[in-house]
């Protein structure tokens, strides 16, 4: 059996961190079906395809398993927009086209049924996690927003972009995006069609380039 390496430096079997992702994978599964309320162990143990004893020996309980699925899907979808804003790094000669295709993109990804589950389950459970809200948005949207200042940086010391604030400018493009997405798609809780979001997308683009295109210059 293989082994890897875990966050305490420890070597583990292969096999057992393979066997807590499954049971955290299922686990956010029934969260996002049943809620947190009415989810349980049993129902969570069978998902992942392990005892219910199993599901114990690598969480501690019922609130220790929804901590650890929230957490682990808002890395995903953080790792998934991290990838969208990389993109940027050689946005080719059109800018404007390279912008939209990552602001659609980014909505894909904030659209996607895995994402909208981590807003509802977060948003429902926020009385009795409050600290999973900072959470979330750090890493879903904390993070991706360091990441595309850092590339509007770029851009405007290359001259594509006027001078500017790129961490305003980031959080301005993503309250573009999102603000719609999340009365569109009611806080996540119903899907938006693909032609919606890249309206939305192409809208935000073109607003954000009237503000921080280069001057003199409406198309870049």
């Amino acid at each position: 059996m293989t082994a890897a390496t875990t966050p305490s430096g420890r070597t583990a079997p292969r096999g057992r961190i393979d066997k807590r992702q499954a049971i955290l994978d299922a686990a956010f599964t029934v969260f996002a079906r049943r809620g947190y309320a009415n989810a349980c162990v049993r129902e969570i143990a069978e998902e992942a395809g392990v005892a219910k004893p199993t599901v114990y020996n690598h969480l501690r309980d019922k609130e220790d398993l929804f901590r650890h699925a929230i957490e682990t899907v808002a890395d995903t979808v953080m790792a998934e927009n991290l990838a969208v804003v990389e993109r940027l790094r050689d946005p080719g000669d059109d800018l404007r086209y390279a912008l939209e295709g990552m602001a659609y993109r980014m909505l894909r990804v904030c659209c996607g049924e895995r994402a909208r589950a981590l807003r509802w389950l977060t948003y429902a459970q926020v009385a009795g996690f409050p600290d999973l809200i900072e959470v979330v948005q750090e890493r879903t949207q904390g993070r991706p927003g360091e990441a595309l200042a850092d590339r509007l940086a770029r851009l405007s010391l290359a001259g594509r972009l006027r001078p500017c604030d790129p961490d305003l400018a980031a959080e301005q493009l993503l309250a573009l995006l999102t603000g719609p997405m999340e009365a569109r798609s009611r806080l996540g809780a119903r899907a938006v069609p693909a032609a919606a979001m890249r309206a939305v997308a192409e809208a935000a683009v073109d607003t954000f380039l009237r503000a921080y295109g280069p001057a003199g210059s409406e198309a870049v």
